[in-house]
């Protein structure tokens, strides 16, 4: 649906972008992140027509942006950052001026308008004027009118931005909504909806893009090792020596100490190195790293289970996509 190749934005001896190139595929969310200055909101004012790049092709459902601008413009909704209202509107009559200055059919116009109100819930409001609302409906006004003429392509530049928690989980159920029917680019300093909303994600540092792929993706890439979390109910001091649990074949076995658990697991094959500690509430809580792609969490749950002890949880790590994102923006060097 869009197609980016070698976008570059200079200003004078500063480059703000500097030779982008993905793809964005139909009824995909994309995520931009990136710290201030990383050039998100330059590359969304480019993909939107709204600045000119001084290198580089943009195509939006297989038009050129700057060859067809009209064609692409009419396929795009746009959302920056501080929405262009008129306060002394109502809702209804803004998205009504809007419909009809993105050429929506005056026939259709009314149930464009009634539809735009609609999925973005503002029907309580759509009577009252744009400068009694609070920001959170403000924003969503926002959002209607660049959904208002139907567009397959949404560009939204801060969406939440100044909103309160209540009021961002609310406009990000109203973008999640828009999945599939609508390509999304979304930008968001706001890690956790990159994690809820967006299929991909897209990170710029400097200008340059640092990786694209989807957060599980490049926790993948980044992870320098596996690592199984296990925790074992063991004995406690009060226990002593002779504490004894059973398995499930009713053969009584000793609780196990640091001591045992930790050669025990250093015995799975693929295991790299084994921590183990005790935690005041009596448990073991053990640690066990083997190379990046495999996978030994079957073998460490076999191995508890058939030494008799008492399995309380067992999981992988992965990384988060904040430590992703402080990870490739520290370095500073791409891994697209």
């Amino acid at each position: 649906m869009i197609s980016v190749s070698q976008l570059t934005k200079r200003y004078g001896r500063h480059t703000a972008v500097d030779n982008l190139t993905f793809d964005v595929g139909k009824g995909e969310v994309l995520g931009f992140l990136g710290p201030n200055g990383a050039g998100k909101t330059t590359t969304m004012r480019m993909l939107t027509g709204y600045l000119p790049p001084s290198k580089g092709r943009i195509k939006v459902d297989g038009f050129d942006l700057y060859e067809r601008p009209i064609d692409c413009k009419r396929r795009i909704g746009y959302l920056p950052e501080n929405p262009p209202l008129y306060p002394d509107m109502t809702v209804r009559k803004f998205l009504e001026f809007v419909a009809e200055i993105k050429d929506v059919p005056a026939r259709g116009r009314a149930d464009a308008v009634q539809r735009a109100i609609a999925r973005t819930r503002l029907e309580e409001v759509a009577g009252k004027r744009i400068a009694k609302l609070s920001k959170g409906y403000r924003q969503r006004v926002g959002l209607a009118q660049a959904i208002v003429h139907d567009p397959p392509v949404l560009i939204l530049d801060e969406p939440t931005s100044s909103l309160d928690p209540k009021q961002r989980v609310e406009v990000r159920d109203l973008i999640a909504g828009l999945r599939g029917s609508h390509t999304v680019i979304l930008s968001t300093h706001i890690l956790s909806e990159v994690s809820t909303i967006a299929d991909r994600v897209f990170i710029l540092n400097r200008g340059k893009v640092m990786a694209v792929d989807s957060p599980a993706n490049l926790g993948l890439r980044l992870r320098a090792r596996e690592l199984v979390k296990v925790e074992i109910a063991a004995r406690t001091p009060e226990d002593g020596a002779e504490a004894l649990s059973r398995d499930t074949g009713g053969e009584a076995k000793a609780s196990p100490c640091i001591e045992q658990v930790k050669a025990a697991l250093a015995q799975v094959p693929g295991a790299l190195r084994v921590d183990v500690e005790r935690q005041e509430s009596g448990t073991v809580h053990a640690q066990v790293e083997s190379a990046v792609g495999h996978d030994i969490r079957a073998e460490v749950a076999d191995l508890v289970i058939a030494r008799g002890w008492r399995l309380l949880s067992l999981g992988g790590e992965s990384l988060s996509l904040e430590e992703i994102f402080l990870k490739l923006t520290d370095e500073g060097e791409p891994r697209a």
